[in-house]
């Protein structure tokens, strides 16, 4: 099945077989931008815009600083920054020097920001002003700490705005600023006073270029390890599956964090790839993606399914126009016909499913950008990516096309492993290049994919991935939780939610709403879970492992 490659005959024209593979890193995408684009906006955020030209300087500047910062080849580099300009200069100029990106969630409570900077060890931190106090607080690595603030990012009138002593300002200063701690260093003073030397020796292609965090196919948060090669590749799929892209001629927006997988490849490199204008969003908020629309209409929106229900709505409500959105790409969870409606019959555009995972770049398969599309179906394999459906239990034996199975993956964007994780790494990796998803899919004659389960547990969640084990472990440390089970439910608003099923400790008596407010204090809050149910014990094995498949399903 692998080498049929069933599904190339339901390429829309101009899509490849396969791309050219990179030869350049993928700091060579943003300085061919620069070259043949240095004029156009590349980024836009809340109406404070930057050319390409002056982009490119602003990388070449945070570069030498971070050099001079003592930033090697090989270095982590920890960002934990929402979506801004800085965010943008700081993950190029991090990767022109060779040294290696490392996403944070800025919403991460303390623990969950100790565990991962502790795993990979980084010495330097670029964090947003809100988030510095904590990093410093905490036992780690980090030696140089570099505060961002949001606010320098903004046009001067809403600068100058925000020094107002009036209600609506201060409350918009209080989002956005934060205390520095003493000892850390200011972005903006670093850029101001770096030179712009673009001397500094960059990266290969092989080199690595980020470490993502996610569970992969269990619940314990490692370091996917991506080279430049992995992204480049990722991204020039990316822009090859949608034939009708013009370079120079697109805006993207990017109200997917920066820090996801999926917004980092859609909304960042493959938006650079093609010189496309970036209209940054420091989070979702339908009327602040509205307010934008105004500035700079969007042509390549992406997003997860709720994203385009809410903003369809507001959009009716207030009368905007979206029919310039050509081209609308959702992932993370399963797209309902309903929503492709609501958006298609607004914008005019098309509103299509794709699939992928940290550990693929991140994606892999995505429904053809044509009246081919399968609405219910994840669609089919990128260019030069192919698919296996395995057998669950012995992954070298392939299931006859029909029968449900294990979906392997294979192509330029997979991972070479997780970082100091040998173990994790080689349960996924299997010989010739392909990686276990975990996920359980059906093929169809014409190559098409659906996901029918998931032999993993991982619950998503308004796009983002929840370890069961991870929000059990907190619960578990409640005085009054004896044991606990965590689960996903089925979601209208979200795709999944998190429950949790608390049996009591020993003549302890449990609180709903007291248990989610201990959970949303040590944990993100689309982590903590949206109810909890109580029980008098819970379905185990014989080994004592607790059967979530079985809690989940008493739920339903």
């Amino acid at each position: 099945m692998a080498d049929e490659r069933r599904w190339l005959a339901a390429y829309p024209e101009g899509v490849p077989a396969d791309i050219a593979e990179p030869e350049q890193p993928l700091t060579a995408n943003l300085d061919g931008a620069v070259a043949r684009f240095p004029d156009r906006v590349a980024l836009d955020f809340l109406g404070a815009r930057t050319t390409y030209a002056q982009l490119g300087d602003q990388v070449a500047r945070a570069a030498r600083a971070l050099h001079d910062a003592g930033v090697r080849p090989g270095d982590r580099v920890a960002l934990i920054l929402p979506n801004c300009p800085q965010h943008v200069v700081a993950f190029y100029a991090v990767l022109r020097l060779g040294a290696i990106a490392v996403e944070h969630n800025p919403l991460y409570t303390a623990e969950e920001l100790a565990h991962q900077l502790a795993d990979h060890g980084a010495k330097v931190a670029i964090c947003w002003e809100k988030v510095a106090g904590t990093v410093a607080a905490l036992k780690t690595q980090v030696e140089t700490l570099i505060a961002v603030d949001l606010t320098a990012a903004l046009p001067p009138l809403k600068r100058l705005a925000l020094k107002l002593p009036l209600p609506p300002a201060r409350k918009m200063r209080a989002e956005m600023r934060g205390p520095v701690p003493p000892g850390a260093l200011r972005w903006e003073e670093l850029l101001s006073t770096a030179p712009l030397d673009d001397s500094v020796a960059g990266p290969g292609v092989e080199d690595v270029a980020l470490l993502q965090y996610t569970g992969g196919t269990s619940g314990t948060p490692k370091g996917a390890i991506l080279t430049h090669r992995n992204l480049a590749a990722n991204a020039e799929q990316s822009r090859v599956w949608v034939p009708g892209l013009r370079e120079g001629g697109e805006t993207f927006y990017a109200v997917l964090p920066l820090f996801h997988a999926y917004g980092l490849t859609l909304c960042l490199t493959t938006a650079v790839r093609i010189g496309a204008t970036i209209v940054l969003l420091p989070r979702f908020d339908p009327d602040m993606v509205l307010d934008a629309v105004k500035r700079h209409p969007p042509t390549f929106f992406p997003g997860v399914p709720p994203m385009y229900d809410r903003l369809a709505a507001a959009a009716r409500e207030r009368g905007v126009d979206l029919t310039t959105a050509r081209y609308a790409i959702s992932g993370a969870m399963p797209l309902r016909p309903g929503t492709v409606e609501a958006w298609e019959s607004l914008t005019g555009g098309l509103l299509i499913e794709g699939y992928g995972m940290t550990e693929t770049s991140p994606i892999t398969i995505g429904n053809p950008i044509s009246p081919g599309r399968r609405i219910g179906s994840i669609g089919i394999p990128y260019p030069s990516t192919w698919v296996r459906i395995a057998d669950r239990e012995d992954p070298s034996a392939d299931m006859p096309l029909g029968e449900p199975g294990e979906l392997l993956v294979r192509g330029p964007q997979v991972f070479s492993g997780y970082w100091n994780m040998p173990e994790e790494t080689d349960a996924v990796l299997l010989p010739g290049g392909w990686i276990r998803t975990g996920d359980v899919a059906v093929q169809d004659e014409d190559g098409y994919l659906t996901i029918v389960d998931r032999m993993k547990e991982m619950i998503l969640t308004g796009g983002f991935n929840v370890y069961p084990s991870e929000v059990e472990d907190v619960l578990r440390q409640h005085p009054d939780v004896g044991d606990v089970a965590v689960v996903g439910l089925p979601s209208d608003r979200t795709g999944e939610e998190v429950v949790a099923v608390v049996v009591p400790a020993d003549g302890a008596s449990v609180d709903p709403a007291a248990v989610q407010a201990w959970a949303r204090e040590r944990l993100s809050g689309y982590k903590a879970p949206r109810r909890v149910e109580l029980a008098d014990d819970l379905p185990r094995s014989q080994i004592g492992k607790i059967l979530r498949r079985e809690v989940r399903d008493s739920l339903l």
